[in-house]
């Protein structure tokens, strides 16, 4: 079989994949589902078929087991895998991304329903659905306003750091599960502290623990082998161990039970008046972190078949899929990065994979629901707790350790702060130290004073070239920065600094003005003042290597007019060269 009929279409050999929107207008623009249709080979039929079969095999014991982490019963997992998938497929621009139930968004989802439930499943079932459909809609209304770039503002270590607290959060609220008995605590810290307390009180349940050990065990042992279905065989065997033995009746193991036979069905989710704020800020929560998760999914799996995928759509579709996820029972959802490699090494092409596994699930529930009676919650607790575990990012903060150490406490800060204070407000902290860690590289930017260093051309910073020498009765200064309102006065008292550290009198001060790629109003009037000051003492304020868009903004200041047009240069040597004329 040639690659053409067996793989979905690629970029010529030497071309990158056109950013825009390919030429897709109207239904096309939006329903990237139609396109894939029209363009289907039938050659990739029985790829597809396979993959989503194969990817059956995991999709449900992973929707089971995430639902029961996100505090609904285990059926709505399935709910929240059927419906979303067939709406990506059809909104959806990667060929083949699967959406579903995720860990990284259990403990955002349980932060929220667990306290305003009271313990009641369908009140729990409701706030979930509606945190997915406000999901959705921030989503849609974000890839609407082409918002796609929002979740790069987040840095990696930050990112990182999110993720490690959201892994031990998750890891955490499933180790009662593991021992077989229940706590009442509210947060990571109290869980662990009445998780070792029931320990010592010898509540353990030692098959319990046992079956979810050993469930654990099998999964992370074969979780190398992508054609190998390690989490279907290690559930598989413990439903079987289980049922055999009657360890649900015989030794208390805690046991799934038969699930309710039939389909999601439509349902508008209603809550309460004093539930909307908690909801609405849990869905704009999860809303970042799922599009974060499949942002970053995306661009890995389009990386390899050499497409584009528009991060705007990637919003959209997912947005949709939660709205999909939100009316029919379901629970927000996300890409998956442990069932999105199953159905790539099974082969699938596109997104008819996840059509066939929704299809396939829709089945189970309707011919065979009692096939998972004996599932124990253990086993599901185990395959949380390997999720879990595969989110933890060590290697490449080692990495960040080496290079730049302040980042690395700046994602250990973040870690603590998810694990201390919950999902929700980890993400608020997320957010804030992101913030702050872009002002701060504006706010306090390096700055510099230039010099001629022996054999080399140019003018270079005179701290990194202790020989260069000062041109007398001028100052270079160099900031490394944009001017705005948080750095202005610093670059005024930088710049005054620099004057006064000067070995001869200053005739001239120069600003090596290329780093510079923006000016607010707040730093054109510092200019101002500042060129009133030198000129007082007798020098001239110069600009050099100036960008035209910084230029236009000082005109519209009326600050070009008034430094005169003599006092810009179209590089530092014209300034000096002009300079060293005049003397």
């Amino acid at each position: 079989m040639s690659p053409s009929d067996s793989s979905p279409p690629v970029t010529e050999p030497g071309r990158i994949a056109h950013r825009g929107t390919g030429g897709n207008t109207g239904p096309s623009r939006w329903l990237p589902g139609l396109k894939t249709l029209r363009e289907y080979k039938i050659a990739w039929l029985r790829h597809d078929i396979m993959a989503g079969l194969v990817l059956t095999t995991m999709l449900v014991p992973v929707g089971i087991a995430y639902a029961v982490a996100s505090g609904v019963p285990g059926i709505y997992g399935l709910y929240a895998t059927i419906i979303p998938l067939i709406a990506y497929a059809l909104f959806g621009p990667s060929r083949i991304l699967v959406l579903g139930p995720d860990s990284s968004l259990a403990a955002v989802i349980l932060a929220v329903i667990l306290p305003l439930s009271g313990g009641d499943p369908m009140r729990a079932v409701a706030l979930a659905s509606m945190m997915a459909i406000v999901s959705g809609v921030v989503c849609i209304l974000a890839g609407i306003a082409r918002l796609g770039f929002i979740t790069e503002l987040l840095s990696k270590p930050i990112r990182y750091g999110y993720m490690n607290g959201i892994a031990l959060t998750v890891l955490i609220s499933q180790l009662p599960k593991l021992f077989g008995f229940s706590i009442d605590a509210d947060g990571p810290l109290r869980n662990v502290m009445a998780i070792v307390t029931s320990i010592l009180n010898g509540k353990t349940n030692w098959v319990t623990f046992a079956v979810g050990a050993a469930t654990l065990v099998v999964i992370l042992l074969l979780k190398g082998h992508k054609r190998i279905p390690g989490i279907l065989i290690a559930v598989a065997g413990a439903t079987i161990v289980v049922g055999i033995l009657d360890l649900g009746a015989r030794a208390g193991v805690s046991i799934l039970g038969q699930l309710p036979q039939g389909l999601p069905a439509f349902a508008i989710p209603w809550i309460t008046r004093e539930d909307i704020v908690p909801v609405i800020i849990g869905g704009c929560a999860v809303a970042l972190v799922s599009f974060a998760d499949t942002s970053v999914l995306s661009r890995v799996y389009a990386a390899r078949t050499r497409t584009y995928v528009d991060p705007n759509q990637e919003m959209a579709g997912l947005g949709f899929a939660n709205l999909a996820a939100g009316f029919f029972q379901g629970f927000p959802i996300s890409s998956s990065s442990s069932r999105t490699p199953v159905a790539e090494a099974a082969g699938a092409k596109t997104q008819l994979t996840g059509v066939v596994g929704a299809v396939a699930v829709a089945v189970l529930l309707m011919v065979a629901p009692n096939l998972l009676e004996h599932l124990p919650n253990s086993a599901l607790a185990a395959v949380v707790i390997a999720s879990a575990i595969g989110l933890i990012e060590i290697t490449d903060l080692r990495r960040i350790y080496r290079m730049q150490r302040w980042e690395f406490w700046l994602s250990i800060v973040c870690t603590i702060g998810v694990a201390v204070f919950g999902a929700i407000e980890g993400i608020g902290i997320a957010i804030v130290i992101a913030v702050i860690e872009f002002l701060w590289d504006g706010w306090r930017p390096y700055s510099a004073v230039l010099g001629q260093a022996q054999g080399v051309k140019g003018f270079h910073d005179i701290q990194r070239y202790p020989d260069a020498t000062l041109i007398p009765g001028l100052v270079l200064f160099r900031w490394d920065a944009s001017l705005f309102f948080a750095n202005a006065e610093l670059f005024h008292d930088r710049v005054l600094d620099a004057i006064a550290a000067s070995p001869t009198p200053v005739r001239w001060l120069v600003i090596a003005a290329e780093p510079i790629t923006s000016v607010d109003v707040t730093s054109a009037d510092m200019l101002s003042e500042l060129d009133d000051t030198l000129k007082a003492a007798g020098i001239e304020l110069c600009l050099a290597e100036m960008k035209d868009p910084v230029k236009d903004k000082l005109k519209r200041f009326g600050l070009f007019e008034k430094l005169g047009e003599g006092a810009f240069f179209p590089t530092v040597d014209d300034a000096v060269s002009n300079y060293l004329s005049k003397i």
